[in-house]
């Protein structure tokens, strides 16, 4: 009885953001995830600047495996899981939230986990050279900035090129067609 009562529970919550009435799609608030974005692009700016200062990726590993570590939690466990995420809600905690689609947040988090990966592997596995490993984490810092910044997520106008499902519910109406 009790396993019936916490499957269905389960299976009624979504896995990424929450179910608000008046949004076709689980959403997620787009303030968090911007405070989110802006603890681990400064964690990343850190230890890219230490790197850059001693001419050694070593200031960038432990960073990478925090950022897979943390990007991973929210794709698979869930967002409620993701240390920046939580956070980053406790730090807008007061603040109205700004609901967006989870669908595209999704997306965007596996395109960053797909970047961490190269980078990581490309410090690690692959040995590349310390100016390609620099280039691949500044991309990933530059997203990062983008979204902290000025509030664009780079891979919810990617998902809108690369899949059939068009994102709904975007920061600041970035998704509504004129």
């Amino acid at each position: 009885m009790l396993l019936r009562i916490v499957t269905a529970a389960a299976s009624a919550a979504p896995h990424i953001g929450t179910i608000v009435d008046g949004y076709a799609v689980p959403v997620i608030n787009e303030r968090a995830v911007r405070a989110a974005a802006g603890i681990l692009f400064l964690g990343g700016a850190t230890a890219f600047g230490f790197a850059a200062a001693t001419g050694s990726t070593q200031p960038l590993q432990p960073f990478g495996i925090l950022f897979l570590v943390d990007m991973m939690l929210r794709v698979v466990a869930g967002d409620r899981w993701s240390p920046s995420l939580t956070l980053g809600r406790l730090i807008v905690r007061r603040q109205r939230p700004e609901w967006v689609g989870a669908p595209q947040k999704e997306f965007a988090w596996w395109l960053g986990i797909g970047l961490g990966l190269v980078t990581c592997a490309g410090m690690g596995l692959f040995a590349a050279p310390f100016a390609l490993v620099l280039a691949l984490c500044g991309t990933c810092l530059s997203l990062l900035f983008v979204e902290t910044a000025f509030g664009i997520c780079p891979g919810c106008h990617l998902q809108r090129l690369f899949t059939r499902t068009p994102p709904q519910h975007c920061a600041g109406d970035a998704c509504i067609t004129r």
